[in-house]
């Protein structure tokens, strides 16, 4: 894959579409803190893997109808902040179960205004995966989306997490679920990926979800199911290349 800048990117919030408003993301990262654990007979440090951290830290500009009366809030809970690298289907982005921990002002000199915040990992650190939706999709029925190719067959009975943010929703409830097959469907069914499936939604929403440790196919796909005539909607899933502990 050829090298890209970061452009046309989007950045959701807990069901909200803050890309319009986001000015820069310093900080997308995260993974294990390093243990010191070096000893007196070693001239260099050994370390092993301590506990995953991550947290996504960006400035977003004044908008009392946008990200204002999102982040100015400060929630308690936990919040889902999700960075896509561009909105083509399978490209890379970064998911964050977090507790945003501050908003804070900056009034320039030039007279912009600007505010920073940071949203710190609550119990899972920073997960990239892909993308199984170009960016926001619209459904107005049930609709099977379209696949992404993995790149490789299963490398384990691993499982994935997956991430879902729901932007607006007209119905009863919609159900997104992730599908799999091993040949996009040529001789191998998609089916559900056991453990694949969201919380049905009747509004703005976010989620995560895990399956247990099972094979995931190489195709992966997002659908909907339901009683609605309008789901806006998000979709990130990684499959684990590893056994993965939280």
């Amino acid at each position: 894959m050829a090298k890209t800048a970061g452009m046309g990117d989007n950045f959701y919030v807990a069901g909200n579409d803050l890309s319009g408003d986001i000015g820069s993301l310093s900080r997308i990262g995260g993974g294990p803190a390093p243990l010191d654990v070096t000893g007196i007979d070693k001239s260099a440090p050994e370390r092993l893997g301590g506990l995953r951290d991550g947290g996504i830290d960006f400035l977003a500009w004044f908008n009392p109808t946008g990200a204002h009366p999102v982040l100015s809030t400060l929630p308690t809970a936990d919040v889902i902040a999700s960075y896509f690298r561009g909105t083509t289907l399978g490209n890379p982005a970064a998911c964050l179960v977090a507790k945003q921990v501050n908003y804070d002002g900056t009034r320039g000199t030039d007279g912009s205004f600007s505010l920073t915040t940071q949203a710190l990992a609550n119990g899972y650190g920073v997960e990239w995966g892909v993308s199984l939706t170009a960016g926001k999709r619209t459904d107005s029925t049930a609709t099977n989306g379209t696949s992404v190719d993995l790149g490789s067959a299963s490398p384990g009975a691993f499982g994935l997490q997956a991430w879902l943010h729901v932007f607006a929703f007209t119905g009863t409830s919609v159900t997104v679920k992730i599908q799999e097959s091993s040949d996009n469907g040529a001789g191998d069914a998609f089916a559900d990926v056991v453990g694949g499936g969201f919380t049905a939604a009747t509004g703005i929403t976010s989620q995560r979800i895990a399956t247990a440790a099972i094979n995931v196919e190489r195709y992966l796909r997002v659908v909907t199911t339901g009683t609605f005539s309008n789901a806006v909607f998000a979709v990130v899933a990684t499959r684990n290349a590893t056994a993965t502990v939280f």
